[in-house]
């Protein structure tokens, strides 16, 4: 006997003839009547093959993502003939950190977020290693955006992308950011200078510094082209600097790890600054020399580094790099196994971007991080950028995501916004987000050098800008503790006691704050404290002892940093006016001279934020 044939498996059909007979017989016997019956029957035979039919292809197994739609067109295009680059491995599994949210205090913050991204890269991640070593193909493991960096051809890219528990492959390109140049370079005492900066001054800071209140008890990271640690204006305010030696490990981190002729080498011991714009920047933000050189916004407070581009130039591997070190800092040569979330700077100053226009397409993995150190009550304050003066300018990470602190420049000493200034809203992700946050000096700023350690110079940028307001969260936070870590409560008493500033300019929203211009407006940081309590008792910050992982030298006495050569005549990439491209009104009377003494404010509350508009 036959078996019956799978493929003829199903309901019965009725033959051409069958229903030709059937068709006869219902018009002859029953006319009309007889014809619906048979309409009505073979329309219950059709619904019955079709119901099966579907049911046995809904029942087929879904094919999984194709993997070429994994993989981001820059890797695609940079694979062609052969090539190999780096790329991200992006695992599917991400971890939640929304626990952190209830807890009380930095120190459990920081460890939860550690502890929880760590084991969610050690848990996932291994299985793609262990395959990785045995074919000893290169890469580094990232936990901070549960990731692998990678370096190989299309045929590994398509390979790992295959995998079902790999969400995506993304590049790593070289980002040159156009970073303003240096002015003329003074060197004091030749050129002494009296008083505070202008840009210090206009912030209202030395108001805040009257109440005794300097920055003291927190800690400033810098995320740039490196800090001249051995400046003068730097080194009394260094982590790693005891008065007599240095200990760079928890302090410093070097993320540049291939690069070809830097002044500064690859992995750097110690604290180096290969172009300028890193060194500046920190002294923006903390700087002093203890003499008429009063740079900084809050000279109490202390700073560590990591350096995060190659005079210029950097990748996503590196900011991420520095980010992770950030959240829980490791020794010298040493691995983030190693980490210790307790010795987390409290702000970082983030004066740098990642364009597309220089490749940087990648998907979540910068935006993934920025919100790892929120969660962990570290305070990102980021560089609007340099694009302006059109609208929705504010477009390259991390300068347009919600969870960073994004900083406008203003000329100095005015309540205009500087011709440069990267302007809202933030088309690039559909949000529609109001940006910047909140605006600061920004141009003609003189801060540090990195020619040598009493050299300073003058920059503008919105790179100068972010600086100003990293110094001015550190005051409020030493003076009033209880804002510290808090992060949204402590934008919120920056924004409210901003000078308001009004433009119609890139609509929606406007013109009162906050606007796509100057956000809430100008920083005033003396009515964000007002008149706090008694000044907290403060103890100094040990160096830490610790020793590096790896065979380095120690740096018991401090040794100069590498000298660059300054151009006679420099140009800059961000030209400073004294015009505003929109038209600006104060809804508050500014003074270029600081208030002899600052207004009580019972305490911030919080004006509400505008609500972004739907993502299409």
């Amino acid at each position: 006997m036959k078996k019956k044939s799978l493929s003829h498996a199903g309901p019965a059909r009725l033959s051409l003839s069958t229903r030709h007979s059937l068709m006869q017989s219902f018009v002859g016997e029953g006319g009309f009547l007889g014809l619906r019956l048979l309409i009505s029957v073979l329309l219950c035979f059709t619904g019955i093959t079709v119901f099966l039919v579907l049911g046995k292809a809904s029942a087929q197994p879904r094919k999984p993502l194709d993997a070429a739609s994994k993989i981001a067109p820059w890797v695609i295009d940079h694979t062609a003939n052969g090539q190999h680059v780096e790329f991200f491995v992006v695992l599917a599994d991400q971890a939640d950190l929304s626990g952190a949210a209830s807890l009380p205090t930095k120190t459990e913050k920081g460890r939860f977020v550690y502890q929880t991204l760590l084991e969610k890269a050690q848990s996932t991640q291994e299985p793609i290693m262990e395959w990785l070593r045995e074919r000893n193909i290169e890469h580094r493991s990232f936990y901070i955006v549960n990731a692998i960096l990678v370096k190989g051809d299309r045929q590994l890219a398509e390979t790992l992308a295959a995998r079902p528990d790999v969400a995506r492959v993304t590049g790593n390109p070289h980002i040159h950011n156009e970073l303003p140049q240096r002015g003329p370079v003074e060197v004091s005492p030749l050129a002494p200078r009296t008083g505070v900066e202008p840009g210090i001054a206009y912030t209202h800071a030395p108001d805040v510094w009257a109440l005794g209140f300097r920055g003291e008890t927190v800690v400033v990271a810098s995320a740039d082209t490196g800090v001249r640690w051995t400046h003068d204006a730097l080194k009394p305010h260094y982590r790693g600097w005891d008065g007599v030696n240095a200990n760079h490990n928890f302090n410093w981190h070097d993320s540049i790890h291939d690069s070809v002729g830097n002044p500064c080498g690859n992995d750097s011991q110690e604290p180096c600054d290969d172009f300028f714009h890193g060194s500046h920047t920190t002294g923006t933000a903390i700087g002093d020399d203890g003499g008429t050189n009063q740079i900084g916004m809050a000279p109490g407070a202390r700073w560590i580094g990591c350096r995060n581009m190659d005079e210029g130039t950097g990748t996503p591997a590196r900011y991420i790099e520095c980010m992770e070190w950030f959240l829980a800092p490791y020794p010298l040569n040493c691995t983030p196994n190693e980490g210790d979330p307790s010795k987390a700077p409290d702000i970082t100053i983030n004066s740098w971007g990642c364009p597309t226009s220089e490749g940087c397409a990648t998907g979540d993995e910068l935006r993934t991080a920025v919100e790892a150190q929120e969660a962990a009550g570290i305070q990102m304050v980021v560089a609007a950028g340099n694009s302006g003066p059109a609208c929705s300018t504010v477009s390259d990470p991390p300068s347009f995501y919600d969870a960073s602190y994004t900083v406008g420049a203003l000329n100095t000493g005015t309540d205009t916004i500087a011709s440069f200034s990267s302007l809202g809203p933030v088309t690039r992700d559909g949000s529609n987000r109001t940006k910047p946050d909140i605006t600061a000096p920004g141009t003609n700023t003189r801060s540090c050098d990195n020619t040598c350690d009493s050299c300073y110079t003058f920059a503008s940028g919105t790179s100068m800008a972010t600086p100003h307001i990293a110094g001015a969260m550190a005051l409020l936070w030493s003076a009033i503790p209880s804002f510290q870590h808090q992060i949204e409560a402590s934008r919120d008493a920056l924004d409210n006691s901003a000078v308001g500033i009004d433009s119609a300019a890139c609509p929606p929203g406007g013109p009162t704050p906050p606007n796509n211009v100057y956000g809430w407006g100008r920083i005033d940081i003396a009515a964000a404290v007002g008149t706090p309590g008694p000044t907290p008792s403060v103890s100094p910050t040990p160096v830490s002892s610790a020793t590096p992982c790896g065979p380095t030298t120690p740096t018991p006495t401090p040794t100069p940093t590498a000298t660059v050569t300054v151009s006679a005549t420099p140009t800059a990439t961000a030209t400073a006016t004294t015009t505003a491209t929109p038209t600006a009104t104060a809804s508050a009377t500014a003074s270029s001279t600081p208030r002899p003494t600052p207004t009580p404010r019972s305490g911030p509350s919080p004006r509400p934020r505008p609500t972004p508009a739907p993502r299409p």
